[in-house]
């Protein structure tokens, strides 16, 4: 009898490691020894891509959305094309249209020189995103850390798991919810539209077909972007026409409830009764508010499915597998 409970009682142990070894937690400080100027890098390289550019803080936002929603944020969508990967630059929400890796390369870099072989090219994605939103104004939070880098990429997955700028509701929701983002989260992450640009190819069908639009705002629209397939499509416009610059605030929620969401994904959260429109209201009326749910949010992101432990690897070149 003793035998037997010994070998119960180990694999109970046995078990409840491995659990929690599959299930390893992010942590605020997992480089304060091993990389302790990490943040202080990240930050620094970040604001002077944004002050060489200011698209570029959304451009890295983005980047870390587009990571996190295909394999969870692993650094998946930092590879290039090899003989074995096929990238995920080359996905339709993904091709001529994300930015930011020359800014991860040159994260990367630095890191490389201050601890090498330390830090995620995973963890730097989501670093840089939060900088960049800071350096626009916006709220800064604490980034919790310890992913490690993805052996592969996705490429049909980025062209199946990115939600459409051409979403109704349903399926945005449908969309968030395989992630484990709920409707709140799905509501306060699309705020990162009050900063940067989208394509004409967005947003033709929304200024030209659709009348949940502000007339005025559609003909604004238009003198930039053509009715012709085509003609225009890489034309850029501003996501939120009242700051398109600066900075990172709540004035994407003003325009939706004046009908001048640029993409029908945005305006679709104000065009339905629900609670999606009750926080568009709120967040509206309150960047405090907004700021709260976007920094939960974003950070609820970015524990969609990382990889930890011994799983993956930490890249050297972000671009490719070690």
């Amino acid at each position: 009898m003793a035998s037997t409970t010994h070998v119960i009682v180990t694999l109970a142990l046995v078990t409840l490691l491995v659990a929690c070894h599959a299930n390893a937690q992010l942590t605020a400080d997992y480089y304060a020894t091993s990389c302790p100027n990490l943040q202080t890098i990240v930050r620094s390289v970040t604001q002077q891509a944004v002050n060489n550019e200011s698209r570029m803080g959304a451009s890295l936002l983005r980047l870390f959305f587009h990571d996190c929603f295909v394999n969870g944020c692993d650094g998946s969508i930092l590879l290039d094309d090899s003989t074995t990967i096929q990238s995920e630059k080359n996905a339709l929400p993904n091709l001529n249209s994300v930015r930011g890796f020359e800014v991860i390369d040159a994260i990367k870099s630095q890191v490389e020189a201050a601890c090498s072989a330390t830090v995620s090219c995973a963890d730097i994605v989501a670093l840089a995103a939060r900088e960049g939103v800071f350096a626009l104004g916006g709220p800064s939070w604490t980034v919790l850390l310890g992913r490690r880098d993805s052996l592969i990429a996705n490429l049909s997955g980025a062209n199946t798991d990115l939600p459409s700028p051409l979403s109704d509701l349903p399926t945005l929701v449908s969309a968030f919810q395989a992630k484990g983002l709920n409707l709140q989260d799905l509501t306060a992450l699309s705020g990162a539209h009050t900063i940067g640009q989208a394509r004409c190819i967005t947003f033709r069908g929304r200024i030209y077909n659709e009348t949940n639009i502000n007339s005025n705002f559609a003909a604004t629209r238009q003198a930039t972007c053509p009715a012709t397939a085509g003609i225009g499509d890489n034309n850029l416009a501003p996501l939120d026409v009242q700051t398109s610059a600066q900075p990172f605030d709540n004035a994407y929620y003003q325009n939706l409830l004046t009908q001048r969401g640029l993409l029908h994904s945005d305006q679709v959260l104000f065009s339905t009764a629900g609670l999606q429109t009750a926080q568009v209201l709120t967040y509206s009326l309150s960047s405090t508010n907004f700021f709260r749910d976007f920094t939960a949010s974003m950070v609820k992101m970015g524990n969609i499915s990382p990889l930890t432990g011994a799983n993956g690897e930490i890249r050297r070149n972000c671009r490719l597998v070690n």
